[in-house]
């Protein structure tokens, strides 16, 4: 059917409830509206749905989540995997209560059982609460950090990380396989319940997983003696992150956390801030408000699935709050449990610190430092835990530390996604031991510049939405793959990574070696002077990202470079428009 007929379908078809109908009745008059909604399915990918709320098959909508869990529960009882049940979670966002549900409702009907919390919860919990309970998948109803107007669907497989080969196409294959909704099954809510196919969970998760975090300490000596002197602002961005961050640092001994009061409540409108991601300077005005009002030392943002920290920390000399990157604020993270590790224990002979192909090259100048191996993997943290669960299976290679770029890291096995709430943890009691040599977070970071260099990563990206916009972005790349640069900014280009073909070019010598990565819609260009530019489309935004990084020899000259660096960017952009 095309677009129109499919809008005529749910209009008439009384498998639809009325609510919907109403809706779709309401943009009749709008044929690019009705197009939008229509022209195509919400696509399933290898990260599950995300969409604008609404009706229509290119929406998220109660007839496109319990679509998508049928495509799950095939799956599911394709290999036989029924017996063991599903982990589901959700958010703060409209409708993640019913779309919760929803994805439950048709498990059971399926006979398969659903664990479901009671409300809302970090994404990472619900990574670990699959582990936890020997569940065969998890899924989690959360768009992340994007506007309100946005939902989403994520499905994790039994080990805890998010679907990888070679489930991800497997799922994807049978979410296709549902051709008509009405093809669907669901149950009462209260007859589920009652075949112990709809199980409510909520603190016979949170204490075991609060307990795991507190087994990451290193050192609780620091925070006994300097925790109650520690001043921590925290703001939740309106999302699940407020409870199990205040709970592990109360309990931890971290006496002055202020919770910046405006965000504390869970809103799916998120009516402070235009779209809640604490990569954003907005996300910290408020909070920044309240650290000068009572002197905090650092401020911390998670975004409404607490699987991202935002960070700025206090210059003791200045007075000054500075902004900490993913990058800064992951290496400074990894850098402090690694050398603590090494300090106290010493570090194993196939230690490992894990990042995504996007993130800083300051990761691999900490694990050069260290005497341990640097492993890339592509965008996604799915990817760390794969690599995890690699060295779970082979005996071969110990996780010490995974992170990427975008705000996401992971300090522990116990869950297999990035968790905010334990970076949150891990960077205050980093603030408390620096505080007993002395030391703020910024004098620790303005350290490890002056130890491995003074790298400075950035992000820049263009939107380009709707079926044009899709168009416009496989464009760039293929414009890109065809005519790639010699030089970006100045640096010379030393080699071409074209991740789709599996392709390490040497521009030199033109010698051709495997990136030894899966299939990736990505082209990567290493540049002279430790330099780089990545591009890639977003997975879960109608984005195409460039990725580039410096090496400075100061911070004003590192601030310069990257100045230069995105206006050279900018200019390539430019070119493929």
């Amino acid at each position: 059917m095309d677009y129109r007929e499919n809008y005529k379908h749910w209009l008439e078809d009384d498998y639809f409830d009325e609510a919907t109908r109403e809706e779709l009745r309401g943009i009749a008059s709008d044929e690019k509206e009705i197009e939008e909604r229509f022209y195509t399915e919400l696509e399933f990918g290898t990260a599950g749905l995300r969409g604008v709320i609404g009706a229509g098959t290119n929406r998220m909508n109660i007839y496109t989540v319990r679509k998508a869990t049928q495509g799950l529960a095939n799956y599911i009882l394709k290999v036989g995997g029924e017996k063991r049940g599903v982990a589901i979670a959700y958010d703060s966002r409209h409708m993640s209560p019913e779309f919760a549900d929803v994805s439950a409702l048709c498990l059971a009907a399926n006979g398969i059982k659903a664990y479901v919390f009671e409300s809302l919860r970090p994404t990472p919990e619900l990574s670990y609460a699959v582990r936890k309970l020997g569940a065969i998948a998890g899924i989690n109803i959360t768009a992340s950090h994007n506007p309100p107007e946005y939902n989403g669907y994520k499905v994790y497989w039994e080990d805890g990380a998010q679907i990888t080969p070679p489930h991800d196409t497997g799922i994807m294959d049978e979410v296709k396989a549902v051709k008509d909704y009405s093809d669907t099954k669901t149950m009462d809510k209260e007859a589920a319940i009652a075949a112990s196919l709809y199980q409510t969970i909520g603190a016979d998760i949170d204490d075991p997983y609060i307990a795991e975090l507190k087994k990451l300490v290193i050192h609780q000596d620091a925070i006994d003696a300097v925790g109650g002197e520690l001043k921590i602002v925290y703001t939740p961005l309106h999302g699940t992150g407020n409870l199990p961050v205040r709970r592990v640092l109360k309990e931890l001994g971290f006496a002055n956390v202020y919770v910046v009061p405006e965000q504390e409540l869970p809103n799916g409108d998120f009516p402070t801030v235009s779209y809640p991601n604490p990569e954003a300077a907005e996300a910290f005005e408020l909070g920044l408000a309240l650290a000068k009002k009572v002197d905090a030392d650092l401020i911390l943002a998670t975004d409404p699935d607490a699987d991202r920290l935002g960070v700025y920390v206090k210059d003791a000399q200045t007075g000054d709050y500075h902004s900490l990157t993913g990058n800064m604020s992951g290496c400074l993270i990894g850098d402090y449990i690694i050398g603590q590790k090494k300090e106290l224990t010493g570090l194993p002979a196939d230690g490992a610190f894990v990042k995504s192909i996007v993130s800083t090259n300051m990761a691999d100048a900490i694990a050069k430092y260290y005497g341990i191996e640097l492993i890339e993997v592509l965008t996604g943290f799915k990817f760390i835990g794969q690599k995890i669960l690699e060295f779970e299976d082979t005996g071969k290679g110990t996780y010490l530390f995974g992170m990427e770029e975008s705000y996401g890291c992971l300090p522990g096995t116990y869950a297999r996604d990035k968790d905010a709430v334990a970076a949150s943890m891990m960077l205050c009691e980093a603030a408390a031991y620096y505080k007993t040599k002395n030391m703020t977070l910024w004098d620790a970071m303005i350290q490890m510049y002056e130890r491995y260099g003074y790298y400075k990563d950035e992000v820049t990206s263009i939107t380009l939405k709707g079926m044009e916009g899709l168009e416009k972005i496989q464009e760039i790349m293929n414009n890109l793959r065809a005519n790639a640069p010699k030089e970006i900014g100045g640096y010379q280009v030393t080699a071409v990574r074209d991740y789709k073909n599996d392709t390490i070019t040497d521009t030199a010598s033109g010698a051709v070696r495997p990136t030894g990565l899966p299939a990736s819609n990505v082209l990567y260009y290493e540049l002279t002077d430790d330099a780089w530019v990545c591009v890639r489309p977003s997975g879960t935004e109608p984005k195409v990202k460039f990725y580039f990084g410096i090496k400075g020899t100061s911070l004003d000259d590192a601030d310069a470079k990257a100045s230069d660096m995105k206006g050279a960017v900018s200019a390539l952009v430019e070119g493929m428009m």
